[in-house]
């Protein structure tokens, strides 16, 4: 699809759900709407008088004509507002959204905040994605537990696997000797949606270099001790993680 434009694919048939419609065990709405615009930051509407709002991006299917159509939401004085941006036409909802948010901001319909003095992030969307990941308790985290909890499965949260070695997994099955660990795109260096520092560039490279380092000698010493580890990138479907993780763990208590 060519940018500013859409060509109408969906001629005979409906879009297919998953290009606009939230699946279960997705990321939480502010988090999807966080990475579809490319950081929290860039999802600002003016106000005026020095005002801003968080806008997100609605997707709407209009049966009658096959066509997926995005609208920027945010509210104002307790009321929401709502404009038009484009119609969108990829197969996925996070492409859609991705390409709503991007229209939007050429259209003019978005405001960007700016870096705080002394950051030491390249970019306000990096400043965003470095907030976002925190070390525990993260949305994919609790979101991920709670499905394994709708599976009857039971857990440890944020322990160590083995007591003598300093590293602790995000869930843990300790009788089944399974390791969960839920890896944040910027921290854990996603391939797909990592995007390197510009600002202090040796310093970030270091870094995450280090945690990917770290990663791979916590799987070595895990196997090594006859652990299994599972490890879920946040961006990943939960409810497939999911069962993945139930079906480990269950093989592992057979």
């Amino acid at each position: 699809m060519s940018p500013g434009s859409a060509t109408h694919r969906w001629k005979d048939e409906l879009p297919p759900e998953r290009a606009y419609k939230r699946r279960a065990g997705a990321a939480s709405p502010a988090l999807e709407q966080d990475r579809a615009a490319q950081g929290r930051n860039r999802r600002s509407v003016d106000l005026g008088d020095g005002r801003r709002a968080r806008g997100s991006i609605s997707l709407r299917l209009y049966r009658r004509t096959r066509r997926i159509r995005a609208y920027l939401r945010w509210s104002q004085d307790g009321k929401t507002q709502e404009k038009y941006v484009c119609e969108v036409e990829f197969t996925s909802r996070g492409q859609n959204l991705a390409e709503a948010w991007r229209q939007a901001r050429e259209k003019g319909f978005l405001a960007e905040d700016g870096l705080p003095p002394g950051s030491r992030a390249s970019s306000t969307e990096v400043r965003a994605s470095m907030q976002g990941n925190r070390s525990k308790d993260t949305g994919p985290e609790i979101m991920l537990r709670r499905l394994l909890h709708q599976r009857g499965l039971r857990y440890r949260v944020d322990a160590r696997p083995i007591a003598e070695v300093r590293r602790r997994a995000d869930v843990v099955f300790a009788s089944e000797r399974v390791a969960i660990f839920v890896d944040g795109c910027y921290w854990h260096g996603c391939p797909e949606h990592y995007r390197p520092a510009v600002k202090n560039a040796e310093f970030w490279h270091e870094k995450i270099n280090g945690n990917r380092a770290r990663d791979a000698d916590t799987n070595r010493k895990l196997v090594a001790a006859g652990w299994s580890v599972i490890r879920v990138w946040e961006h990943e479907d939960l409810t497939q993680a999911a069962a993945l993780i139930d079906e480990v763990v269950r093989t592992a208590r057979r």
